[in-house]
């Protein structure tokens, strides 16, 4: 099994440790990143989404202008545009880039921010959206001709998109969200399921649920994991800056009063709670820090060590059936230079050297 590594892109300079640095979005900062990204061989590179941020297909379109290879990974939320504008949207982009582009999936789940845009329905109907929008966005990518569609949600009439992706049979699908309700949509649309940073047993047990979902519907699906690497040149080393990080993280959310004030309404981040409760250090080097104190906002958990110990890692998890590390620093430029340099090329030639073996 190959590996991919997915970066990240945000629209300016911030993280948990980080104060925001100039104007919401920084183009100066999207082409930093990038660039950083592609040089440093990143297979593709996360832009985010949320619903007060730049519109995430136009950063993506900007960061692909300013590279040559790099793929973009764009997270989308269904529904929000019309499944064959979306569409589109999405081909037209992939035909400019030469077949750079894939999809990520946030259905979302936080209420409060859905309402920010304007969705004011529960989870188990915003999941069910976005099978019925999945399904069209998929119709309109491979149709070769009109199609009507008479759904819950949706109503078309002789849909229809003229540009089509160069990638086959479309564009990459990968889909966050781990209730019950994103696992049944996920085992129908995704070929690549996304979870954020857990333990191994959560990671195994998660798999094997979504593995058993994709097989109702005939499907094989790839698996995605996300994490937060704090890499030095000793173990020591790589512990204090975990733990000087923790410092600066409580300092800049207690500036901001940015602690998490109730529980967590999605799945995933009840799952890196769960984890944290366990203790700050798991398994051989997961670390639970920010998570635990920021209430799991997002990917927080990190894995702490030398390049070779974090290395070894993965390989673990590479051995549960991840294919995928979507991995982002707390100084997100920096540390993407040094993953870069130091894990990427160490990993990628471990698990090389398993495949001749597992021949």
């Amino acid at each position: 099994m190959s590996v991919e590594f997915i970066g990240y892109i945000g629209t300016r300079l911030q993280s948990e440790i980080i104060a925001p640095q100039g104007p919401a979005l920084d183009p100066a900062h999207v082409e930093k990143a990038a660039r950083i990204h592609e040089e440093g061989g990143f297979d593709r590179a996360l832009v985010a989404f949320h619903s007060t941020s730049p519109e995430s297909i136009l950063v993506a379109g900007h960061a692909a202008s300013v590279t040559r290879h790099l793929g973009l990974l764009i997270a989308h939320r269904p529904s929000f545009t019309a499944p064959t504008l979306a569409a589109r949207q999405l081909a037209t982009l992939d035909v400019f880039t030469g077949g750079r582009v894939a999809l990520h999936v946030i259905t979302g789940g936080s209420d409060q921010e859905l309402r920010q845009d304007g969705s004011f329905i529960g989870k188990d109907e915003r999941y069910a959206r976005t099978d019925e929008y999945l399904d069209i966005v998929r119709r309109e990518w491979t149709s070769t001709a009109p199609f009507d569609h008479h759904g819950t949600f949706y109503h078309f009439e002789q849909a229809f998109s003229a540009v089509k992706s160069p990638q086959h049979p479309h564009i990459p699908v990968y889909f966050g969200g781990a209730s019950d309700a994103a696992i049944r949509v996920a085992g129908k649309h995704a070929d690549v399921y996304a979870l954020w940073g857990e333990t191994y047993a959560q990671v195994a047990e998660l798999v094997g649920r979504v593995r058993a979902e994709a097989v109702r519907h005939g499907r094989t699906i790839k698996f995605s994991l996300s994490l937060r690497p704090i890499l030095a040149d000793t173990e020591a080393k790589a512990w204090s800056r975990a733990e000087d990080i923790l410092q600066r993280a409580t300092e800049q959310a207690e500036r901001n009063n940015t602690f998490r004030k109730a529980p967590p309404q999605n799945a995933g981040s009840q799952r890196l709670i769960a984890a944290a409760a366990q203790g700050a250090r798991l398994d051989k080097r997961l670390w639970t820090g920010v998570a635990g104190l920021l209430g799991a906002q997002g990917n927080s958990t990190a894995l702490v060590g030398t390049p070779e110990q974090v290395a070894d890692a993965l390989l673990d998890y590479h051995d549960l059936g991840i294919s995928t590390f979507l991995i982002r620093g707390f100084d997100p430029l920096e540390d993407a230079v040094g993953y870069g340099r130091d894990l990427l090329p160490l990993t990628r030639e471990l698990i090389a050297r398993r495949r001749p073996q597992a021949a």
